[in-house]
């Protein structure tokens, strides 16, 4: 594909860089407008808590991919310090964890804020699979399937010369279909928390699918060419999740 979106001297300006700065923007844009909107957070706020989620993303998402292989990148540092290499599960414990402790200490309504964020994080992991996509990582296995892609640029991650599963254009295609079906339960929703449950407990079912397509061997398996480290995590979090939507669900039912 076109991992360099383009250069002017010495810059290089990468297709991947480039689409997750525009998810970030969008994202932030919409969780600043939101959340003025709906609970008075102002812009200063707003703005500490996305460099907050900004270096949340890059450890946890560093982390993660550093224990998929540890023996590997320990003797590779400068792999693992590359500016390829992110695990979406990393980022996204990690950044659930620093929103949860942001919205407390702001005394803000986290079970309220939550349901905000869980829009932006498909704003931002949709248009960051739109980059994997044209860097090449995150690719899908083989095949004869017509929409199968092959990349030529020796810059890509990818192998060359194969036709592949364009794996993470299906799984950005999906993040912004259910993107639009949060948007709609907006109106709908039972209970604060419900929306951003939703999402963790659809993503989590897609996402398990959707490694059934991914040809990167290096994500690891928990059973080898069974269960890689993401579909273990992927059940976790949709037990977690329902678990918790359900008590909600529940607890909403018993006030008046």
């Amino acid at each position: 594909m076109h991992p360099v979106l383009f250069e002017i001297g010495s810059v290089t300006i990468y297709t991947y860089g480039f689409f997750i700065a525009v998810g970030a923007t969008l994202g932030f844009i919409y969780m600043a407008r939101q959340g003025k909107q709906e609970f008075g957070m102002t812009f200063d706020q707003s703005n500490t808590l996305f460099i907050i989620l900004v270096v949340s993303a890059v450890v946890g998402g560093k982390l993660l991919f550093f224990f998929e292989s540890p023996v590997y990148y320990w003797s590779h540092p400068r792999k693992l310090l590359s500016g390829s290499g992110f695990v979406f599960y990393g980022s996204l414990i990690f950044c659930v964890g620093a929103m949860l402790w942001y919205f407390k200490r702001n005394k803000l309504p986290v079970l309220g804020m939550i349901d905000i964020m869980a829009m932006v994080t498909c704003i931002v992991h949709g248009f960051g699979r739109i980059g994997c996509f044209n860097a090449g990582c995150c690719h899908g296995t083989e095949t004869d399937f017509f929409l199968g892609v092959v990349y030529t640029d020796e810059r890509c991650q990818a192998p060359l010369n194969q036709s592949l599963h364009p794996v993470q254009l299906y799984e950005s295609g999906f993040i912004f279909l259910l993107l639009g079906a949060l948007w709609l339960l907006r109106s709908r929703r039972q209970f604060a928390g419900q929306i951003f449950l939703t999402y963790l407990m659809v993503y989590s079912i897609g996402r398990s699918i959707l490694e059934l397509f991914r040809g990167d061997e290096a994500r690891g398996y928990v059973i080898e060419g069974w269960l890689s480290h993401s579909q273990f995590i992927s059940i976790l979090v949709f037990i977690i999740s329902a678990v918790v939507y359900f008590r909600l669900k529940g607890k909403a039912k018993l006030e008046p």
